[in-house]
This record gives structure tokens, sequence and C-alpha cells, in this order.
């Protein structure tokens, strides 16, 4: 199957630009498995360049979202990003960034500045209420991979992006109420998804 740098789900564009990860999520959809809803999501060839994503957009308007998320984690290739968001949001689309909340410890500085106007909304996976119980259910490959990503979430608020925590709901009712009171403290809205299997 050819590599799939773009997928629709519904109303969205998803844009699948990398296989590279600083988590290893033991509820991953990608575990064992090399596509998605029928899209060939594992990269066999090389990550797409900007260009070869925006030749495949077409009118971004068309789609309710242009969504960063694929097989891998979005801000490993932050300059392709942020020129698609650029392409998009100069045409009238909408974009959203799914993410692990690691991007500034990946790309070794604070990148939250060069996000803002660009993006839409920016779900960040909370996934647990302690650092302990994230590094047995995210697996993170870095150190500190649960205070990099609430230290991401804070900057998100005060620099005023439309972020947002998501949780999987396969952590139960309450390990949630716990990541509820953690997005309270932050300012931010926590959403609850279903675990996709």
């Amino acid at each position: 199957m050819k590599d799939t740098y773009t997928y629709r789900i519904g109303e969205n564009l998803y844009i699948n630009l990398t296989n590279r990860c600083t988590n290893r999520c033991t509820f991953c959809v990608r575990n064992g498995k090399e596509t998605y809803e029928g899209h060939a999501l594992w990269l066999k060839g090389r990550e797409p360049s900007a260009e070869q994503v925006i030749g495949e957009i077409g009118d971004p308007k068309q789609y309710a979202e242009i969504v960063f998320c694929g097989f891998g984690e979005p801000t490993f290739r932050l300059r392709e990003m942020i020129t698609v968001s650029k392409h998009v949001k100069e045409r009238g689309g909408k974009t959203r960034l799914n993410t692990n909340g690691q991007g500034s410890a990946i790309n070794g500085r604070d990148i939250v500045p060069d996000l803002k106007g660009l993006l839409d909304g920016v779900n960040i996976s909370l996934n647990a209420p302690t650092r302990a119980e994230y590094d047995e259910l995210c697996r993170p490959l870095i150190p500190n991979g649960f205070e990099e990503m609430l230290a991401f979430a804070k900057r998100c608020k005060k620099c005023g992006l439309n972020a947002w925590f998501s949780v999987v709901d396969c952590i139960g009712e309450e390990a949630v109420g716990r990541c509820r009171q953690i997005a309270s403290e932050v300012g931010i809205p926590l959403r609850v998804r279903e675990t996709i299997s």
C-alpha cells in the first residue's frame, strides 16, 4: 500500500507527518497495526514534505478541520507543520493539533509562540493524573515527559491558545476525576475520549 500523508474521516482531513513519537502508550491504536480505518498510516518511505501535504489538501475550507494527527507526534515535524498551517489559515481553513505535549522538549525550546495564530485548537493528551501513572500508561522515552506535557499546557493557556486536555476512558472514572482536577488547576477544559481498539 502507498504511504498515506493525508486521510479523511468524517468532515475532517488528518495529516500524517511522521511515525516518530516520544511515548509508547499502552493503548495506542498503532500497537501491532499499520493501518487505521483502512488508511496505511505506518510510513515506510520518507516523511512527507510540507509541499507534498499541501498538494493533497486542495481547498481547506471543504473540511471542518485540518488535523495534525497520524501515527506519530506531529511536533517532530514542527517546521513542516507550521508551513502547512500557514497555508491552511491563509485560505480560510481551520487547524487543530493533537499532541502528547512534549514538543518543546523534542525541539529543545519553547515552541508555543510558534503555534500562536496558526492553530484553532490544541488537544493535549493528559491520560493520567500523576507522573507514576503516566509513566506506566504512556511509557515516555524522554525524561520528565509528564512534567513537560503539563508545562506545555500551561504555556498554551498563558499564550491564549485554544487548548484542552484529553484522556482515554480506559483509565477509569476515578482517574478521570483526578485528571479533571489537574485540568481545573491549569485552567483548560478536559475532554474524555473513547479508547480506539
